[in-house]
């Protein structure tokens, strides 16, 4: 028996070390390539150069799948690092990509308001835990969306409801479709970009430095994701506004809709920064919001060759370098001034949401073709601020302070949607521009002193913070480039208060607060993160409950 047990053991050793060696024989071979713009455009080329890295013939690759994609513009020849995984003929490949949701038809049901990223990917994860979603979105579906924004593009009627702002898939939909994000640490970044490729996203944005998707792109994207929710038993019910919210013994049973109430196991709240109503709606029925720093400025305009001509060191970016983009941040006079949404080879768009208002956003379409390049440029809004309002207003008072100033915008850009705009080195120097060079924004621009109408703690640092990157950047403080009024959407200027544990509303039971509107996001996919973990919180708390 002795001999027996030694024989055996050492076939299981040699078993295991046979296992060590297939694995790591088997294993992708992961290399990275310095190639110029036209060779990492040529999937030949850099092929043949990985099986020469790697000492094999290019024929006994079977796939050579690229994993990232960087572009390294600090020198006058751009140089594109590309990362490849690289499987040998006869191992094993990546399966690919297929998501698996479950019926959900008779499940328990939580509801959902809200159809932006987080409430999505809430409902998404909601299917995949084995409950069902009631997905509640106050404007209209993609189709009959895309009519009223053709309107207010035209310097029609607004509808408050359907808007850029409002319908399904919420500001996101058309909106650039960036996807980056730096709190890669609340949840699963890779599973995020992978649910947006299973449901019609360019398979490029797995692997891309700075993935984007396109505003031409995204409204299918979003549809397809609202077809599985509906299609794996969850429901999705357009031109729902809340109106209440159905509170009992300090916990929420539902929501009102119109005359409708609609019950839940629990609710999820992510309605997005521009639903000021709901803001209003908690805080008058006594639902705790608090006040919080946000940021607003201007959209910043300049012609596409001239930022191109900037970051790549050429009067021509060439066939193979995409519209160059930038990334710029100050400290001005002890606050924080920055671009935000920048969207190279895009177009500034109206997004107010009601006729008192002038406000402005940026996208840009999957082939970033046009021949300007737009970004948000903002800078810090501090509590004392907007003090002298809190006596009336609370703590919607930065919420009152974002109104005041779109309001202002207004007032100064004449008729509909025509914005104000001031030429930057006007802006900058203080001077009135008699004429403004051709703009991408579809509405028109009519010439204002933007920095005499701007709360002066606005104006004085997006000044100087500009002045700060045209020395970082040359020729960025021109009369070719603009700034519009008003960006004033970046983050909201109120905050609904969840229990960092729990997930859920400090002060009402089964109440989830999510996503960009209750202040836990900046951004499409960091939002989708935050709806993810707001339903794998429901799930906890149902499951607490017994629901």
């Amino acid at each position: 028996m002795c001999k027996d047990s030694k024989i055996l053991g050492i076939i299981t050793n040699f078993s295991y070390f046979c296992d060590i060696i297939i694995s790591f024989v088997f294993m992708p071979k992961t290399i990275t390539l310095e190639l110029s713009p036209k060779q990492a455009a040529d999937d030949k080329f850099y092929i043949a150069r990985a099986a020469e890295r790697l000492g094999i013939r290019q024929s006994d690759i079977a796939l050579a799948r690229v994993v990232k994609r960087s572009i390294d513009a600090r020198q006058r020849m751009a140089k594109v690092n590309l990362t490849l995984e690289v499987y040998i003929d006869q191992e094993p490949q990546p399966e690919a990509l297929h998501f698996d949701y479950p019926m959900v038809d008779t499940a328990t049901e939580v509801i959902v308001v809200g159809s932006g990223p987080a409430g999505l990917f809430a409902s998404l994860r909601l299917i995949e835990l084995g409950y069902k979603p009631i997905l509640l979105e106050r404007g209209k579906s993609v189709l009959s969306r895309k009519h009223d924004i053709a309107q207010i593009n035209r310097g029609g009627e607004i509808n408050p409801n359907s808007n850029y702002a409002f319908g399904e898939g919420g500001a996101g939909t058309f909106s650039d479709g960036k996807l980056f994000t730096r709190s890669k640490k609340r949840g699963d970044y890779n599973k995020a970009l992978q649910t947006l490729v299973w449901h019609g996203a360019n398979p490029a944005i797995l692997y891309e430095a700075h993935p984007h998707i396109g505003t031409d792109k995204l409204p299918r994207i979003i549809s397809n994701i609202c077809r599985t929710i509906t299609d794996h038993g969850g429901k999705v019910l357009f031109e729902s506004c809340v109106s209440g919210f159905v509170v009992k013994d300090g916990r929420i049973r539902g929501v009102k809709v119109g005359s409708d109430i609609i019950e839940g196991a629990a609710v999820v709240l992510a309605t997005g920064h521009s639903a000021r109503d709901i803001y209003e709606l908690l805080y008058s029925s006594g639902i705790a919001v608090e006040a919080k720093p946000f940021a607003m400025g201007v959209r910043i305009e300049h012609p596409q060759r001239l930022i191109d001509s900037i970051q790549y060191h050429r009067d021509e970016r060439g066939e193979y370098l995409p519209a160059a983009s930038y990334s710029l941040v100050s400290q001005e006079a002890g606050r924080g001034v920055y671009s935000f949404c920048m969207c190279p080879g895009g177009f500034i768009v109206p997004a107010m949401t009601d006729t008192t208002q002038s406000v402005v956003n940026g996208m840009s379409p999957s082939g970033r073709n046009s021949a300007f390049a737009n970004s948000g440029l903002v800078t810090e809004v501090r509590l004392e601020d907007f003090a002298h309002l809190r006596a009336e207003w609370g703590e919607l008072a930065g919420l009152r302070y974002q109104q005041l100033f779109e309001q202002l915008a207004r007032e100064h850009s004449g008729d509909r949607q025509v914005a104000p705009a001031q030429r930057v080195s006007d802006f900058v120097y203080g001077r009135e521009s008699h004429s403004l060079p051709r703009t991408s924004y579809i509405p028109g621009i009519t010439p204002s002193r933007l920095d005499k109408w701007m709360p002066e703690v606005i104006a004085s640092r997006l000044r100087s913070g500009i002045a700060t990157f045209g020395k970082r950047m040359r020729g960025f403080v021109t009369d070719e480039a603009i700034v519009v009024g008003v960006e004033s959407r970046t983050s909201t200027p109120v905050r609904i208060p969840r229990d960092p544990e729990t997930l859920m509303h400090s002060q009402v039971e089964g109440l989830f607060p999510a996503g960009e509107g209750a202040g836990y996001a900046g951004g499409i996919v960091s939002a989708a993160l935050d709806g993810e973990r707001i339903a794998d919180a429901v799930a906890r708390y149902c499951k607490q409950h017994n629901f």
